[in-house]
């Protein structure tokens, strides 16, 4: 009996010793960093609305949402760096601020008698000082991992967090879009994008300010972590993932706007948004499912395997006709997502360069955004001069670029 007794206290002494990634980052910190990266998800869909409705013009619109994403997309690294140079909590603040100012003043000159070049260079200022919550959030998450876990567990709780930050990444996508339509018709066209100047204001501050961004920066007085070259980050076996996050954004902006068009051909252009999120939700669970996934299930093996998925469920996009047949095909499309971008931001997590774990998150996270600038403007002009169908083979030729990102990892990862 009294073994017994002592073998149970053991166990639960053990118990308590045993990690948990909630426990290490704090009960606040999984709120706060999902919420924290709802204004970029606003951003886009925000500052298109806006301008389309101040100015009357598409066509301004798009470019002005496209030079948010070329922002983003020529600086976001950059912030990456600086965050593994001289830490996130500064890098944010600053960001987060700037961010939150230049959104206000776009929601005041969209309505003023500026020129739209003005707009244009506004939204490159934006896209620009863009708090790359996301990438950085992963990278705490790496970090609070590395210090807390022993080794040998590392790879499982690493794989985990990054099915939980694609999950996230999901919602805020998904739900996104609808807040702005919500505040956009029940207010003003500006109030989306004043609402996510006031959320970034107070939710990317919180994110800079929470005790988690100690756990990638030297203490005061500590030498600084060495950090490998950066001609690290150009090894086949770093770019092997952005290139797969390049083609999942060309996916993201290819099927949306197609999409876009496809319901637009029906006189409902305002209904794509609820059926892109029949994908959006398909793609969450099975992104969280990652976690779930033995270990002989290589990384390798999944990128290859879901990419597949990926591409079988937009080979039947083009010769759809119906918005039942398409939104079937968008589960199926959503099964492939989840899984693939969790493995991406896997072995991105496996292969930083050491010291440069930020830098290189935010390659993928910018990665995304350039694919998605670029496929929504080729795509869009494919749909206004051949139409919905021909526009519709643009999600397969994305599909097909992260197909072969996986099969270049597949060799790349081996050395």
């Amino acid at each position: 009996m009294h073994t017994t007794l002592v073998e149970t206290d053991t166990a639960a002494r053990a118990d308590v010793r045993r990690p948990s990634l909630i426990r290490e980052a704090g009960y606040s910190y999984f709120p706060i960093a999902l919420i924290a990266r709802l204004p970029f998800a606003m951003m886009v869909v925000g500052i298109l609305t806006l301008v389309v409705s101040a100015r009357g013009s598409l066509a301004l619109g798009g470019a002005t949402s496209a030079m948010t994403g070329l922002g983003t997309a020529l600086v976001g690294p950059l912030l990456g760096a600086a965050a593994d140079r001289f830490g996130q909590r500064r890098v944010l603040l600053i960001t987060g601020t700037a961010n939150s100012a230049m959104l206000a003043t776009l929601a005041w000159l969209a309505f003023a008698p500026v020129p739209d070049a003005a707009l244009l260079a506004v939204a490159f200022v934006i896209g620009a000082t863009m708090p790359q919550v996301a990438p950085l959030s992963r990278s705490r998450l790496v970090g609070i991992i590395g210090r807390a876990y022993p080794k040998q567990r590392r790879t499982p709780v690493v794989n985990a967090a990054m099915a939980y930050e694609s999950a996230a990444d999901e919602i805020v996508f998904v739900f996104g879009p609808v807040i702005v339509g919500l505040l956009a018709t029940t207010l003003s066209p500006a109030a989306p994008v004043i609402g996510a100047a006031a959320l970034g204001l107070v939710f990317v501050s919180a994110f800079a300010l929470h005790p988690t961004a100690q756990t990638v920066t030297a203490p005061a007085g500590a030498a600084r972590p060495e950090q490998a070259p950066a001609r690290e980050l150009v090894r086949p076996r770093v770019l092997a993932p952005v290139a797969g996050a390049l083609g999942m954004g060309l996916f993201f902006g290819a099927m949306l706007t197609s999409l876009t068009a496809f319901m637009a051909e029906r006189g409902v252009p305002e209904q794509a948004g609820l059926v892109y999120g029949a994908m959006g939700i398909g793609s969450a669970a099975l992104a969280l499912g990652v976690a779930l996934f033995p270990a002989r299930f290589t990384l390798r093996a999944r990128w290859l395997t879901f990419a597949s998925v990926l591409v079988a469920g937009t080979v039947a996009l083009p010769f759809v006709g119906s918005v039942g047949a398409i939104a079937i095909c968008l589960l199926v499309i959503g099964v492939g997502i989840g899984p693939t971008l969790v493995t991406q931001y896997s072995l991105a997590a496996a292969f930083s360069p050491r010291g440069r774990s930020a830098t290189v998150m935010t390659m993928l996270g910018s990665a995304v955004v350039v694919g998605q600038s670029a496929a929504s403007a080729v795509t869009g002009v494919v749909a206004d001069t051949a139409g919905a169908g021909m526009a519709l083979i643009a999600p397969l030729l994305a599909a097909s670029v992260v197909l072969g990102a996986g099969i270049w990892n597949a060799f790349a990862s081996r050395h």
